[in-house]
């Protein structure tokens, strides 16, 4: 049996948890909104529009294939060194190769750092949920998954307001990627002096009596009868939300940067923050009403009225028009409603020695998917003739894939953590 953590370990816990996807957010959000300045920087003379909406795609596929790569070989990780030393290891990773972008010459170079950074940032989620989900009573989990949705979306956030006050112009720029170093000393702290899940320390030495033919990598086990099932299903519940955040919603920033940036350098942050307010809201109740409502109809609800405020905000309005913030809002609320769902759910999915690396996976397999279609998006926004309201119109329709899969997978009634 494993011994339960007093109220200030787990209250440690949840707050490291917190701070590290508080980080993981500001590194995802640091691209859509610099994208467009650095690209201009280090292009100088040969810089066109459509150049930067190729680059931005681009910048935004190797994060997220890194991103899939990190969350699957550090929840596995996770799973067999301890979630704390893999959040340790993940921040680590991420601050590292940040910080370094802060001297690059080329937008290939930044390319490569980008995908480095991706690994740090994917292997954040699936260990941060592992760890607060083991640490706290099932009562809890509503309140705790909505706090680990809003961090991400917290760090988005954070990034806007520093950037409203001080400009990422060409000119001005390296100084975010130094800042984005910082967090390095987190991770050291993390790995060191965060304990660790005690239920994952209990099957552990568990572990230790079982005969070594019994034993299995936690990823093939995740690909056999009877997880594989489990496998899938979380695989397409985490992959609808993740595309549709990527490869639609981002492109409202460096639309916002395009329309009026030469009015207001500082309009594309303003831009980001709307949209993160929203979205640190919808991310922390999605997991109120998906526990009130329910799974499936949550899910689905959530799906058709991120499709609906999509086509909204890429039709309907655009930067500068007088309704163009409050549907960024709105969208950014609605939008990230499945961020307060996934962790309260996709953990529930899988049983304590295979719990990170299938809730990475569920997650990041979604990633893939994601750099794979944001890469076709910027040669889409490329035939669109640089349209960003087109690009983002027509890949906001892969919520309503969300809307009719969600009544097709199979799910459990136990919404309880497995042993």
């Amino acid at each position: 049996m494993s011994v339960e953590l007093s109220w200030a370990k787990k209250s440690l816990v949840l707050l490291a948890a917190f701070v590290a996807m508080l980080f993981d957010g500001f590194e995802l959000g640091l691209m859509p909104v610099a994208s467009l300045s650095v690209t201009q920087d280090l292009l100088g003379g040969s810089y066109t529009a459509s150049l930067g909406g190729e680059w931005f795609a681009s910048y935004t596929a190797g994060l997220m294939l890194g991103a899939a790569v990190g969350g699957i070989f550090l929840g596995q990780v996770g799973d067999t060194f301890g979630r704390a030393r893999a959040i340790g290891m993940s921040i680590i990773f991420y601050s590292l190769f940040a910080g370094l972008g802060a001297f690059v010459t080329t937008p290939l170079q930044m390319l490569v750092l980008r995908f480095m950074v991706g690994l740090g940032v994917g292997g954040v989620w699936p260990n941060a949920v592992a760890l607060v989900a083991e640490c706290w009573p099932d009562k809890s989990r509503p309140i705790v998954a909505g706090l680990m949705g809003a961090a991400l979306n917290g760090g988005i956030l954070l990034l806007s307001q520093i950037a409203q006050h001080w400009h990422i112009t060409p000119d001005s720029w390296r100084w975010i990627f130094h800042l984005a170093g910082a967090p390095a000393v987190l991770g050291i702290l993390i790995f060191f002096f965060l304990p660790d899940s005690p239920k994952w320390i209990a099957f552990k030495l568990n572990e230790r009596t079982v005969p070594a033919h019994v034993s299995s990598s936690s990823l093939l086990l995740l690909f056999k009868p009877p997880l594989l099932i489990l496998t899938l299903t979380g695989i397409i519940l985490g992959t609808v939300p993740l595309v549709g955040a990527w490869a639609a919603s981002k492109w409202m920033i460096p639309w916002a940067d395009k329309l009026g940036g030469a009015i207001d350098p500082g309009y594309k942050a303003v831009t980001q923050g709307w949209w993160a307010v929203g979205a640190v809201l919808g991310s922390f109740f999605g997991a109120q009403i998906a526990s009130f409502l329910g799974r499936r109809l949550s899910y689905f609800i959530f799906s058709i009225g991120s499709t609906t405020l999509t086509l909204l905000l890429f039709l309907v309005t655009k930067p500068l028009e007088v309704s163009f913030l409050p549907i960024v809002f709105a969208q950014g609320f609605v939008a990230t409603l499945f961020f307060g769902w996934l962790p309260l759910y996709l953990p529930a999915l899988f049983p304590i020695r295979v719990r990170a690396a299938g809730s990475g996976i569920s997650y990041n397999v979604g990633r893939f998917v994601t750099a794979i279609g944001v890469f076709f998006a910027g040669t889409l926004f490329v035939f669109l003739g640089g349209s960003y309201s087109h690009i983002g119109a027509i890949c906001g329709l892969i919520y309503l894939l969300g809307a009719i899969s969600i009544w097709l997978i199979p799910l459990s009634k136990n919404d309880d953590l497995a042993c």
